[in-house]
């Protein structure tokens, strides 16, 4: 080796040397920096802020000081006013940046406060910031280290001004008594006054006897119905050790039959099912291969509890005599895994459970600002750049950045920002899906919301340019690159709206849906639907861009601009009608694949002269099919007008179906508040025809006077009802990490929307007395909880190997020197302790006041052992 060789090599030994160092000096100053996080009070000088703080401690030997580091998290999105020692940025979405002022200084052993004030209430452990990390820089600005915090916690939520969204907010707040006042009008029920199945059948006759199937007995099925027979006894196999032979045969000696038939139940064939349990056997008889599912299901249903809790191998089921189809053909799950991906396991075992509650769609929402989780062919940057979020230099690099606690790596251990369904693996869940008669509508929503997709394209257009190939660089580039128009959208996003004048944006949409397509027919499918998606497009998006103001000022014609739409400028008419001429190209292009196109209720809508939203016409007729979401603001009868005005629509109204909502207003309860609460019981009490009597809540918890506030609302014209098609229920993912807190928010809301979407009409919904719907609702429900205590939480322990479902801490209150217990679901056990252990099924039941003197534990457990959340209570 020549001397030359040997000074490079060890200058290099002695760079790699201090670098290691540097990290390691890093490392260690975030190790011994301690932070907290406290809601100081939502009642500050001015309504509708709060305020917080950072407490930092450093526990090193090194000073933290006015230069060269900055702290990043996550937060929801909260627009900040003030703040001292230090500035807390909005950097885009719910990033943001926390830099230190000229003079900051933290010593060794020294603590420091950085109070800041924002924009609206603040109630839950969920909102606080998440997923910190620390940058530190050179003297040139140059990024030396990127480390996550490691010492972080947040404060709990206690007092008032905490547990409350300020002055406005009208809801109790939260505390076991609040919960005991709230629970206070169940009641025990015996066995008989159970629901025998949920969601409850069009009819249901009960007859005296049992039939028992045990190993060795048959399974015959009519031609054609091999899916369903195969469905049954690997089910029965699961659930109980009973494994059954199958054999297309005329069910003449056969235990279980399956045939087909041209029934008609409530004048519907179509996923109707009859079921006969008597002496000879059990006989399944559908209108179709789903209403033999669905009978299946049904037959899965009777089963009791006492199946899941014992291990008897004899299944011992109630002669009945049942007639079923639904009261909507519609009945849908929304999941969204692009604000936090869901595993394929943790998506078919919804759809598994799905199935048994008799829903027959599923939109999987893979795409969005802070996601895109399917990999499609020929763009593998959709992936490779949109289906992970690590720590970038700003918002405008080619690449996604953090969101909801996801921390700087992508991919790290823990964290829920990354990740995406191989084709094969989405393949694999169309299949699966398709074995229980849920159709799955695929999702890709523009032209906003769609962040990850641009950001995508952006790092496909640099690698082309670099490369020279300047045509291939613009074939799916999906922005006006001298854009500059200033939105925020509803997420405090400021750059997440595509081009829509751009051909190049259709032509991806186009791309996009043909790869789908070509999935499900490897599938054995056909691509009938899919969702466009059209909400929540930002005020001022467009208004600063050149393509679009050139468009608005060209006549109908040929374009100048090749970037531009290359088809016959249409007339666009204003900027504010933008995302209707957007959705009038886009499905000039879906119509040719002959797609059913599913979108939000905005995309049905325009705006006069006024600025009012109105419904627009034009889409009647063409297979559009609006979600109605809104039921609460502004406009809550939007959905019953595109209906009267000849829209088919499904309802997914944010007051009974945004799973993602909070149970309550619980601050350790996780979720979000942006429209109130839902719990099980708002999901299940609804109207469809009527929903304004069903929303008893504004956004803030004041009690609505319904004849009121209603009062001028359009109605739903009689001969439009048929237009009502069906109910979705929505999973949004911003609050959502992992299976288990996905299960616990689905279940068991689901049973509640199950009843709402599959039942037929309560009589209560047809009642106009407003007092007296309500106290039959009271007895309803009342049965219904007891239902899911008794019954549905033991499946729901033991199916699949068991989901995190939730079960609600009891309720507590202290009444002269008595605790006083109950729970939410009527038939749940309340376990507790006084020596400061962990409450099980082998600890005190609590039966009766007992008097106290010490802190106790306490939980409400299910008959199948799992348990809510414990309480401590002193006296």
């Amino acid at each position: 080796m020549n001397k030359r060789n040997t000074y490079f090599l060890f200058l290099s030994i002695i760079i790699f040397f201090n670098s290691c160092q540097q990290e390691t000096s890093w490392l260690n100053r975030v190790e011994q920096l301690h932070l907290e996080w406290e809601l100081v009070s939502n009642f500050v000088g001015e309504e509708g802020q709060f305020e917080a703080r950072f407490i930092m401690e450093n526990k090193g030997g090194d000073a933290l000081r006015d230069e060269g580091w900055a702290l990043f998290f996550n937060m929801s999105p909260r627009r900040i006013v003030s703040s001292t020692q230090a500035d807390i940025t909005h950097i885009n979405g719910d990033w943001y940046k926390l830099s230190p002022r000229d003079g900051f200084y933290l010593g060794a052993g020294e603590q420091l406060e950085i109070t800041y004030t924002g924009i609206e209430g603040v109630i839950k452990e969920t909102d606080a910031p998440m997923g910190l990390y620390m940058v530190f820089y050179s003297q040139e600005d140059q990024e030396l280290a990127t480390i996550p915090v490691s010492n972080w916690k947040v404060r709990p939520f206690e007092r008032k001004e905490q547990l409350l969204r300020g002055a406005m907010d009208d809801e109790i707040p939260y505390s076991p008594a609040s919960q005991f006042e709230a629970n206070d009008k169940r009641e025990a029920l015996i066995s008989s006054e159970l629901l025998p199945i949920i969601p409850s059948p069009y009819r249901l006759e009960k007859r005296d006897g049992v039939f028992k199937i045990e190993a060795g007995m048959t399974i015959a099925y009519q031609e054609g119905l091999e899916n369903e027979a195969g469905y049954l006894n690997e089910k029965l196999e699961s659930l109980t050790g009973v494994n059954l032979g199958s054999n297309a045969a005329n069910g003449a000696n056969a235990a279980i039959y399956l045939s087909l038939s041209d029934i008609r139940v409530d004048g519907k064939q179509k996923e109707a099912y009859r079921l006969e349990i008597e002496g000879e056997g059990i006989s399944i008889t559908g209108g179709d291969a789903a209403g033999v599912f669905y009978g299946v299901q049904s037959l899965l249903a009777l089963m009791g509890p006492e199946v899941y809790l014992s291990d008897t191998s004899a299944v011992e089921l109630p002669f009945v005599y049942i007639e079923d189809v639904p009261r909507f053909g519609f009945r849908s799950l929304h999941v969204d895994v692009a604000r936090n991906f869901q595993t394929k396991g943790t998506i078919k075992k919804a759809l598994d459970m799905m199935a048994h509650y008799k829903l027959n769609h599923f939109l999987f929402y893979t795409s969005e600002d802070e996601g895109w989780r399917v990999e499609i062919p020929g763009l593998p940057e959709l992936t490779a750049v949109g289906a992970q979020r690590q720590h970038v230099a700003g918002m405008d690099a080619a690449a996604l950045h953090p969101g909801y606690g996801s921390g700087p790596e992508a991919y790290s251990e823990g964290s829920h920002g990354s990740g995406f369904y191989t084709r094969e693996e989405f393949i694999d869940i169309l299949k699966y899906a398709r074995d229980r008669h849920i159709t799955i509508i695929p999702e890709l929503n523009f032209p906003g919301h769609a962040r990850a997709a641009i950001k995508s394209m952006e790092a496909r257009y640099l690698k082309f340019m670099e490369a020279g190939d300047e045509v291939a660089a613009e074939e799916y580039r999906l922005i006006d690159p001298a854009d500059q128009s200033d939105y925020l959208s509803a997420q405090a996003y400021k750059d997440n709206v595509v081009s829509v004048v751009r051909e190049s944006t259709y032509r991806f949409y186009e791309k996009v849906v043909d790869e789908l397509a070509a999935m499900y027919a490897e599938a054995g499918l056909e691509m009938k639907k899919m969702h466009a998606g059209g909400d929540e497009v930002p005020v001022g998006s467009w208004t600063q861009s050149p393509m679009v103001t050139e468009l608005l000022e060209e006549s109908p014609g040929e374009s100048p601009n090749a970037e531009l739409l290359l088809e016959e400028l249409p007339v666009i008419g204003d900027m504010d009608n933008l995302q209707a001429f957007f959705f009038r190209e886009l499905l000039k292009r879906l119509e040719k694949r002959d797609l059913e196109v599913h979108v939000w209720e905005e995309m049905a809508l325009k705006r006069d002269e006024t600025g009012t939203l109105r419904p627009n016409p034009e889409f009647v007729g063409r297979k559009v099919i609006p979600y109605i979401w809104n039921n609460m603001f502004d406009y809550p009868d939007l959905g019953y007008q595109l209906a009267n005005q000849g829209y088919e629509v499904v309802l997914c109204n944010v007051s009974n179906f945004y799973f993602d909502l909070a149970y309550s207003n619980d601050p350790a309860e996780p979720g979000l508040y942006w429209a109130g609460f839902v719990n099980t019981k708002n999901a299940w009490t609804f109207a469809p025809f009527d929903w304004f009597k069903t929303t008893y809540k504004s956004s803030m918890g004041k009690p609505l006077d319904r004849e009121a506030y209603f009062k001028d609302m359009v109605r739903i014209n009689p001969e439009a009802k048929d237009n009502i098609i069906g109910l979705e229920a929505q999973l949004w993912g911003e609050t959502v990490k992992g299976g288990d807190m996905a299960e616990y928010y689905i279940f068991p809301k689901l049973l509640g929307f199950a009843e709402s979407a599959w039942a037929r009409a309560r009589n209560w919904e047809q009642e106009k007395d407003l007092t007296i719907m309500d106290r039959e609702i009271e007895k309803g429900w009342n049965r219904f909880a007891g239902t899911i205590a008794a019954r549905e939480y033991p499946k729901l322990a033991h199916w699949n190997g068991g989901y995190a479902y939730r079960i609600a801490p009891p309720g507590v209150k202290i009444i002269d020197g008595k605790l006083h217990a109950n729970t939410n679901f009527p038939g749940l056990e309340i376990r507790y302790s006084t020596d400061n252990s962990e409450p099980d099924k082998n600890s005190y039941l609590y039966e009766d006041p007992i008097e106290i003197d010490g802190p106790v534990k306490i939980r409400a457990i299910d008959l199948a052992g799992r348990a809510s959340r414990t309480l401590m209570v002193r006296p």
